[in-house]
């Protein structure tokens, strides 16, 4: 229920205050970052976006203080809960350094392409920060951090600009608020800090360079997120390439060749990259073409095939590999498609496993949040046991350290590896 809103002595309206249902407010206490519009039970007047609203509970005592957002079914987002305090300049900016200390004794130099800021699970509800060499790259999916953009980037500018020589912010939207933004005056790919970048920016993981368009690309401009799955597949090849020369790689939905890299730098013979999109392919030649120093890229035959991955691996003539990486898109971007989605994860298992040579691996990783890792994993192995093949599961992973996650809905990342007799 809202009432209407009433000045204050000094003219502005009072501070945005909410009550929400029981269960809501078990759910804040126990940590989690949402409030929905339907939990709110009372609210004292309407909101504008990015208003910060303080949650009451039903003794009428400080709960959480969040970004409201009316505009969307997931109306607040806590940025802090426990006890009262006041969200100044000093806060905001140790806010931002307990994130970049998170990451602190991650990365040596050989990597500088990480994330710095996971939205909710570091306390930043709806924004997300990565770095690529000294372009940051800062990613909204809620229009209630635009009104506090400019803080953001003094906050960035001020703790970043000796660090990272030649700073340079650009700031990519989700599809939702673009609109939005647009009449806000700020677009999705624009630098908000220093100058446009005239092409991809280059950034090394563990040694290795890769691109990232930053202004178009997916995500913020590479997946990040498979940074420690990408060395778990080198080490592999290493142990592989110690047992037989001559080692073969499959990297199916390949995108920019993030695996195919790995897997060359560590000795494959060759590499297959396969992917639908040219545009992709053509981007995995060119990081093929930025490590072409290195030894084992250098000698690696790198193959980039585009077709489509299901149509491709279900060929029954199809050649065979000593490692398969399965690591397609989300399958599932809703539950009511979760059922259709672990079918085709099924399929998917089934096809590499018939094209992997004895002793052979297979990393099939999902990014599908409405698929649970067990649901996962479960049909990835039921496709190894109708192989009748022997085989042993490795590992599996879930979220690297810099992508922790914090409640369940932040969870969407896990890869399980199994060999095969």
């Amino acid at each position: 229920m809202t009432s209407s809103p009433e000045q204050n002595k000094s003219g502005k309206p009072p501070r945005l205050r909410m009550r929400l249902t029981a269960a809501a407010e078990g759910h804040i206490r126990r940590g989690h970052p949402w409030v929905y519009e339907s939990s709110v039970r009372e609210q004292n007047r309407e909101g504008e976006s990015g208003e910060l609203a303080v949650i009451y509970d039903k003794q009428d005592r400080f709960l959480a203080v969040g970004l409201y957002d009316p505009n969307s079914p997931l109306r607040l987002r806590v940025l802090h809960a426990g006890s009262p305090l006041t969200l100044d300049t000093a806060w905001w900016k140790r806010h931002l350094e307990n994130a970049v200390q998170r990451r602190a004794s991650l990365f040596g130099p050989e990597t500088t392409g990480y994330r710095l800021i996971n939205g909710e699970s570091d306390g930043w509800p709806g924004l997300v920060l990565d770095r690529y060499a000294s372009t940051l790259v800062l990613k909204l999916y809620t229009a209630s951090w635009l009104p506090h953009l400019p803080m953001i980037l003094g906050l960035l500018t001020e703790r970043f600009q000796e660090t990272l020589p030649g700073l340079r912010v650009v700031l990519r939207l989700s599809r939702n608020m673009q609109e939005y933004a647009a009449q806000q005056g700020v677009r999705d790919g624009q630098a908000v800090v220093g100058d446009d970048p005239e092409g991809p920016i280059i950034f090394e993981e563990y040694g290795l360079k890769f691109e990232a368009d930053t202004v178009r690309g997916q995500k913020t401009g590479f997946f990040l997120d498979q940074r420690e799955n990408r060395r778990i597949v080198g080490s592999m090849v290493e142990k592989l390439v110690q047992q037989a020369d001559g080692r073969r790689m499959l990297n199916a939905f390949a995108y920019s060749g993030g695996f195919s890299l790995a897997a060359a730098r560590a000795g494959a013979a060759e590499v297959v990259s396969l992917d639908i999109s040219r545009h992709a392919l053509e981007s995995s030649e060119r990081n093929f073409a930025l490590n072409h120093d290195l030894t084992g890229v250098a000698r690696c035959f790198h193959r980039p095939v585009m077709a489509d991955v299901f149509s491709w691996l279900g060929e029954a003539s199809g050649e065979p590999f000593d490692l398969i990486v399965l690591d397609p898109p989300s399958l599932a971007r809703r539950e009511i498609e979760r059922e259709g989605a672990i079918r085709a994860y099924g399929r998917l298992s089934e096809s590499a496993i018939a094209r992997l040579r004895p002793g052979g691996v297979l990393m099939a990783a999902s990014c599908s949040a409405h698929v649970s890792p067990e649901e996962f994993f479960e049909v990835v192995r039921v496709a190894a046991r109708r192989s009748r093949r022997g085989w042993k599961e490795l590992r599996t992973t879930r979220h690297p350290p810099d992508h922790h996650a914090t409640f369940a809905e932040a969870e969407y990342l896990k890869a399980i590896y199994l060999q095969l007799d």
